[in-house]
């Protein structure tokens, strides 16, 4: 299981992953709240910027560190260190709980339904009903595609690297 290994490809990683969870976690939530209709994909639209905005920051500020950190400082253990796909699957897990919580809260902030009664019924229903999409939509759809990227994008360092460490080899010997 790829992970990044520097900021580009954390920025890469991040890029993808949010982008993919943002736009199919909005098409949920407006389709869920106005049903379907010929003015959804607008609505979507209108509303995928800022979600994406809120999740990039989210995501690389608040949740990304603490759900790294929560995982390797009490979950992860030398048996998972061994498998790189025990280590990614807990931090996944642990990053749409805490994605799901945060912007399930964001999303009822903006649908103005913070000031109507039933605040924490109504939070609970979105962040349950938001849960039951984003884990497997993240651990078995979007991740996997984030993980192809950057592995590719890996594989192309590498051998770019390759290369180079050849063609200095080769100058070096002439």
């Amino acid at each position: 299981m790829q992970m990044p290994r520097n900021l580009k490809e954390e920025i890469v990683f991040t890029a993808i992953m949010a982008g993919l969870m943002v736009l199919v976690m909005t098409g949920y939530n407006v389709a869920m709240a106005q049903g379907l209709s010929s003015e959804l994909p607008m609505a979507i639209l209108s509303a995928y910027p800022l979600g994406l905005g809120v999740a990039i920051v989210l995501d690389l500020l608040i949740v990304g560190p603490i759900a790294k950190g929560l995982a390797f400082k009490y979950i992860i253990n030398d048996y998972m260190k061994k498998n790189t796909a025990l280590i990614g699957i807990t931090i996944s897990v642990l990053m749409v709980l805490g994605m799901v919580t945060l912007m399930s809260f964001f999303g009822i902030a903006v649908e103005g339904k913070l000031s109507q009664g039933h605040v924490l019924a109504t939070y609970g229903h979105t962040w349950i009903f938001n849960l039951i999409v984003a884990l497997p939509l993240q651990l078995l759809i979007v991740g996997p595609i984030a993980r192809g990227v950057l592995g590719k994008m890996q594989k192309a360092v590498a051998k770019v690297e390759e290369t180079e460490a050849e063609s200095k080899a080769t100058k070096e010997e002439i």
